[in-house]
């Protein structure tokens, strides 16, 4: 039984970084362009800001929470769909 949870786990895991690569080129190759349209600075990813040297890369950031927005809402939805089904 052990053995069937550790490989349950193992291509969860696979899965998971797969969805997170789908996620994220869901959202900067089609939700992005769209919503570039809206806004007046265009390439909001790659927004930066200042910092001495260095710069905070405030876009890459902002983008990277939409992507787990994105991811969460997934799975939120499919937990309340299974948990309708009863295969909690």
């Amino acid at each position: 039984m052990e053995k069937r949870n550790i490989i349950g786990l193992a291509l969860a895991v696979i899965i998971g970084g797969a969805a997170g690569k789908l996620v994220s080129a869901l959202v900067s190759d089609i939700l992005m362009p769209v919503l570039t349209f809206f806004i007046p600075g265009g390439e909001w990813r790659v927004a930066e800001i200042p910092f001495g040297n260095q710069k905070i890369l405030i876009g890459h950031f902002m983008g990277s929470i939409l992507d787990f927005l994105i991811i969460a809402l997934i799975i939120f939805v499919a937990m309340k769909q299974l948990e309708k089904v009863g295969l909690q």
